[in-house]
C-alpha cells in the first residue's frame, strides 16, 4: 500500500485512528505482527471507498505488472552526521550514546532505527545501542568503559616511563634489569621516581649506577643506598692553624731545677 498525495494523507490518518488509537505496545518489535494481522484482516479485505474494490483483489490484478523487489532492501533509518564529544558520546534527541574512546572528537555517522542506534566511522560500524526514548539519559557500552580505562592506564604508564628514563643516561638499562628480575617492575619504577623527589636527581643517578654495577635491581636497594649516603658525615678537612696561639708557640717560664737539688741534699743527709 502506498500513501502519496492527499490520498496518502487520508490513509495515514485512517491507520492512526483504526490501528494505533488506544494501542499499547511493550516495544516497537511488537508492532510488526500486530500491523500484519490488521492488514490481513481489516485493511486489505474492506471495500475501498475510491476503487470500490477490496485492496487484496486489486493487488492481485496489479501484481502482474510489478517488478521484482530490491534484493538489498531499503534503508529505513534516520541518518545524521555527528561529532563525538570529548567524553566519547554522540547525541540523539536529548540522550547520549557512548562510542570507543579513540573516536573522541571525530566526525561520525549516526543511524537511528526505532529499536536501535548505530554509529559508523569510515563506513565501519563502531557502536550499537538499544534506542532509548526517555529523556536526558546516558547509554554506555561496558566495553567502551573498559577501553577508556585501559587507554588512561597506558597513558599513565607512558608518562611514568618518560620520567624514569629522564633520571639517568643508564635508566633504560636499569629498567631492563627490573623487567628481568622483578615480577612487578612498574611498581619498582614508580617508587624510584618518587625517591627522586626526595633525594634529588643527582643522588638517584649515582644510586642507579651502583645498582647496575652490583646487578641489584629493586626500589628497596635504591632507597637503602640513598638513605645511607644521606646519613654519612663529610670527611674532616686538613687542620689549618693561622694564629700564633693556635700554633702552640707559648711563652713559658724556665723550669726551677733547684727542687731536685734540695731533694738530693736530703737524701745525702740520711744515715746509712
Amino acid at each position: 500500500m502506498t500513501y502519496e498525495g492527499r490520498g496518502g494523507s487520508k490513509c495515514r490518518r485512517w491507520v492512526k485512528k483504526n490501528l494505533l488509537a488506544g494501542l499499547e505496545l511493550p516495544d516497537f518489535a511488537a508492532l510488526q505482527p500486530i500491523a500484519q494481522a490488521w492488514v490481513d484482516t481489516v485493511a486489505n479485505v474492506r471495500l475501498h471507498a475510491a476503487t470500490h474494490q477490496r485492496p487484496i483483489e486489486r493487488f492481485a490484478q496489479e501484481a502482474r505488472s510489478l517488478g521484482p523487489l530490491n534484493p538489498n532492501g531499503y534503508e529505513l533509518a534516520t541518518i545524521s552526521h555527528v561529532r563525538a564529544t570529548p567524553t566519547c558520546r554522540v547525541a540523539l534527541d536529548t540522550n547520549h550514546y557512548s562510542v570507543p574512546p579513540h573516536l573522541a572528537g571525530r566526525p561520525l555517522m549516526l543511524k537511528a532505527w526505532p529499536d536501535r542506534v548505530c554509529v559508523y566511522h569510515a563506513q565501519q560500524l563502531v557502536a550499537s545501542h538499544p534506542r532509548c526514548f526517555d529523556r536526558h539519559r546516558d547509554i554506555e557500552d561496558p566495553d567502551h568503559v573498559r577501553q577508556l580505562q585501559a587507554q588512561r592506564a597506558s597513558a599513565r604508564e607512558q608518562r611514568l616511563m618518560v620520567q624514569f628514563l629522564a633520571l639517568s643516561p643508564r635508566a633504560a638499562a636499569y629498567a631492563q634489569g627490573l623487567q628481568t628480575k622483578r615480577a612487578n617492575p612498574r611498581g619498582h619504577i614508580r617508587r624510584i621516581v618518587a625517591l627522586a623527589e626526595i633525594y634529588g636527581r643527582e643522588a638517584l643517578t649515582r644510586a642507579i649506577d651502583d645498582g647496575l654495577e652490583l646487578q641489584a635491581f629493586s626500589a628497596e636497594y635504591i632507597a637503602n643506598i640513598l638513605a645511607a649516603r644521606q646519613r654519612r658525615t663529610p670527611e674532616p678537612a686538613a687542620l689549618t692553624l693561622t694564629r700564633r696561639a693556635d700554633l702552640l708557640e707559648l711563652d713559658m717560664p724556665e723550669p726551677d731545677l733547684s727542687v731536685y737539688d734540695r731533694h738530693q741534699g736530703l737524701d745525702d743527709a740520711k744515715p746509712t
